[in-house]
């Protein structure tokens, strides 16, 4: 299912846990392809070419990264709930550094969203990663990838 979610065109992804390697290799990816990328700010570091600014005010590229949605105040949730609606024909990552796996049905965000994927390190020498299709808020297909090191 990751693989699917690289190759993509339009849809919005939530990566939450602090999940930098992941969004990096999408990010890179999506940016191989030819896609323009914009970035409200960068994380962590890409290789392709990536446009820093605020995503809300243009509609010339591919793909979005938006930074942290779920910890922004409630007008800047709403602001991007509409954005997010009026942009389905969009590539969206949307980047979050806390945990949100099962609790994301208490946020309105899910029902913009086609993909979660939850990254966890566990302290026991793995690394966990839940990856959840919704489709109207709901999760239809799920798939867990555990890797040890």
């Amino acid at each position: 299912m990751l693989k699917k979610i690289a190759e993509l065109n339009s849809g919005a992804i939530l990566i939450t846990g602090d999940g930098k390697r992941l969004a990096k290799i999408y990010i890179n990816a999506w940016s191989k392809d030819g896609r323009r990328v914009l970035a409200e700010y960068l994380p962590f570091q890409v290789n392709g070419d990536v446009y820093i600014g605020p995503p809300f005010d243009s509609d010339d590229f591919d793909v979005y990264l938006i930074i942290n949605p779920l910890s922004r105040s409630k007008a800047e949730r709403e602001r991007l709930q509409k954005w997010l609606g009026e942009h389905r024909d969009k590539l969206i990552l949307l980047y979050e550094h806390k945990y949100v796996k099962d609790s994301i049905t208490r946020y309105r965000i899910k029902d913009f969203i086609d993909y979660l994927i939850a990254y966890k390190r566990e302290t026991v020498g793995f690394e966990r990663v839940d990856v959840m299709r919704l489709e109207d808020g709901r999760i239809v297909e799920s798939k867990t990838y555990v890797r040890r090191y």
